[in-house]
């Protein structure tokens, strides 16, 4: 992920905004191109603990001194700096609006609004009077509300989740999921989007139906690898609505929103009547028209709507370890058990917490959460040591060129806490490890027995050694848009050679390479030769080249032949034959172009990815059966072609490669799902 197509896997995340990344974007336009033109053995969770882990277990800092002329945080300076950066970036990027909170040492240090919230109307930004949608910022409330339950002996973190539900988790592994896998994105499952966002209220469904009717399949087991999920999280969700007795509204609003004063701030949706004239409109991009309110079906997921002012309560409170103005809704010890580092896929890589992810920078340990729906865009950063929070929400994806709150968020900290990095002495065998980890990677945040399999295959992450001896990932990119390039600076760990990413790699339990990043909540795995891109994609794209061929030329040829007169030789049979494979040809390219399609559309229209756009998946599905067909046909006559001595030897070969190209097709058309008979995904 670019950083932010790695940071955009972090989110709730909408159909649209989650496939931005590594799979969707790319994916797509791959897999349209080409229709157009022709377990990783991590180290497992700590056991239950009522005190913070040591400092080298937490992963140690890049050792760097800290340059003179460091700027005083102060609020005349920050306020100086943020005004010189953030109308600008809104400007440029064609953004309508945001909004950022500072707090240090138990108070807020800076709020400011930027530009609209609505546009048209041109009613500006403001901390207290505007609500964003902070995405996945609202697991941080679905784990408090976890922990709080678990500090008052109603939860258990290391017990099987089957015994809170009132359905039952397949067993399929051994191993039970448990609230501690969910808490650091281990529990196993599959990713899944179908009704993750709705358009309207009347496609809502209560918490219980949908995690009973969306449960998607466990593909690793648990507390493994890591894999973002935010059907795991609805399922926490629904967890402490079971065992509190309290729906799960009404438990955040009761436990958390008020003991916090953040009134106003809510989970509900529609907005209640009293919030719904502070919400600011959403926007693609701040020169396009806004768009409706969007509806979040996995609530604990991603739901709130909260002002700046609101956040800077709860950063306070898990600063001050569960402490807010006198209330405390988390003991001082469950607080520092859920900061404390939990699960890390390498020892000197970023790790999860309970809830938390960490994120190393410029000499301090961060822990923190990322969000974004379809249109809003959220970072929120916690640094204990500093007693620091910093929340930045945009209500406008831009253009989308580079990560705004990555940007201004990076330079913050290199204003108030720079860093020299080191010079690294070579690694001996930098040139050999470089090839050899060199291939494409398959991200383990995946769908893997759905119909959108086939997204994994375009989006897979190539890693390749550059003749400096520094290695780069597609799609890994720096600011400028350039490929990033890093640098060994110790066995299989690498660092970016201009900044602190870094990129690390291990070996799972079958020896396989898996590619760890700084993100923590999931890792990029070695595709075997069958299903690396290397392969498929060319496959896909040579085959259905000839398929698209064979139809284009079909009317050409038979033009040809009628201006010179040139009949085909062929009998009755033999022109059923011909006509059959040229029909099976034309349904396959239906079948694919319309597959994209739909999920281009998919993309602006919501509604499509919900049951209701199942009937028009079927309908391209049937198209693919009848492709399937028509490939056993083109088989059948490529044989029956050989077998006629009489046949024009060219004539033979060109039945051959239409069968092949059939043969491939349908060969990445059934590893990639595309005819799965379930339309749940």
């Amino acid at each position: 992920m670019n950083t932010e197509i790695l940071r955009k896997n972090i989110p709730l995340k909408s159909p649209k905004a989650a496939w931005n990344s590594t799979r969707f974007r790319l994916g797509c336009v791959l897999l349209s191109t080409i229709l157009c033109s022709v377990t990783l053995v991590g180290q497992g969770p700590k056991p239950m603990s009522r005190k913070p882990v040591s400092k080298s277990e937490e992963g140690s800092s890049t050792p760097a001194t800290t340059p003179a002329g460091t700027h005083e945080m102060t609020p005349e300076d920050v306020a100086a700096f943020l005004d010189g950066i953030m109308p600008q970036q809104l400007a440029r990027n064609d953004v309508a609006g945001a909004v950022i909170a500072i707090v240090k040492d138990g108070k807020v240090l800076f709020a400011k609004g930027y530009g609209y919230a609505d546009v048209a109307k041109k009613t500006p930004v403001t901390p207290d009077g505007t609500l964003f949608r902070p995405g996945s910022i609202s697991k941080l409330f679905t784990w408090t509300a976890v922990m709080q339950l678990e500090q008052d002996g109603k939860l258990d973190l290391n017990r099987d989740v089957n015994d809170y539900l009132d359905f039952r988790i397949p067993a399929t592994f051994p191993q039970p999921i448990a609230l501690r896998n969910i808490m650091t994105h281990t529990p196993g499952f599959e990713e899944a989007v179908q009704n993750l966002i709705a358009s309207k209220q009347s496609d809502m469904m209560p918490l219980g139906t949908y995690v009973k009717e969306h449960m998607p399949a466990r593909i690793f087991p648990p507390g493994v690898t890591p894999a973002y999920s935010n059907y795991a999280t609805a399922m926490a969700g629904y967890i402490v609505q079971r065992v509190s007795g309290e729906d799960y509204y009404d438990y955040i609003e009761n436990h958390i929103l008020k003991p916090l004063q953040m009134n106003h701030s809510t989970f509900r949706q529609p907005l209640p009547p009293s919030l719904a004239p502070m919400m600011s409109k959403g926007y693609e991009r701040a020169s396009q028209p806004a768009k409706d309110f969007e509806y979040v079906v996995p609530a604990p997921a991603g739901s709130s709507s909260v002002t700046a002012m609101d956040m800077t309560h709860l950063m306070i409170a898990h600063l001050q370890n569960g402490q807010y103005e006198g209330v405390q809704i988390l003991r001082p010890e469950t607080a520092e058990l859920m900061h404390t580092r939990q699960f890390a896929n390498l020892p000197d890589m970023n790790g999860m917490c309970l809830g938390f992810y960490e994120e190393t920078r410029n000499g301090h340990r961060i822990i923190g959460h990322g969000g974004d729906t379809e249109y809003f865009h959220s970072d929120l950063h916690l640094i204990p040591d500093q007693q620091l929070g910093f929340f930045v929400s945009y209500n406008s994806a831009g253009k989308g060129e580079v990560s705004l709150r990555e940007a201004v968020w990076h330079a913050f900290l290199n204003r108030y806490y720079p860093i020299q990095l080191p010079d690294t002495p070579a690694v001996a065998s930098a040139a050999q490890d470089a090839q050899t980890v060199s291939g494409h990677y398959i991200v383990s945040r995946r769908e893997e027995t759905t119909i959108l399999k086939g997204l994994n295959v375009a989006g897979e992450l190539k890693i390749y050694a550059n003749s400096d001896g520094t290695i780069s990932a597609s799609e890994m990119k720096d600011m400028n848009g350039e490929p990033k390039k890093f640098r060994e600076i110790a066995p299989l760990l690498y660092r970016d050679v201009n900044h602190q990413d870094k990129l690390g790699f291990k070996r799972d339990s079958s020896g396989n390479l898996v590619a760890v990043i700084d993100f923590p909540f999931m890792v990029f795995q070695r595709a075997s030769w069958w299903d690396n891109s290397a392969l498929q994609l060319p496959l896909i794209g040579v085959s259905f080249g000839i398929v698209v061929l064979t139809v284009l030329l079909w009317p050409v040829m038979a033009w040809t032949r009628r201006h010179y007169g040139l009949p085909l030789k062929m009998d009755a049979s033999q022109r059923r034959l011909r006509l059959l494979v040229r029909l099976g040809c034309i349904a396959i390219i239906v079948f694919l172009v319309g597959f994209v399609t739909f999920i281009s559309m998919g993309m602006k229209d919501l509604e499509l990815l919900t049951p209701k756009g199942d009937i028009w998946l079927r309908l391209i599905q049937l198209f693919g059966w009848l492709g399937f067909f028509g490939m056993l046909v083109a088989v059948y006559s490529a044989i029956k072609s050989w077998q006629d001595h009489a046949r024009w030897i060219w004539a033979k070969i060109g039945d051959a490669l239409i069968a092949l190209s059939c043969v491939g097709v349908f060969s990445f058309v059934l590893t990639w799902n595309l005819l799965h008979w379930s339309l749940k995904y």
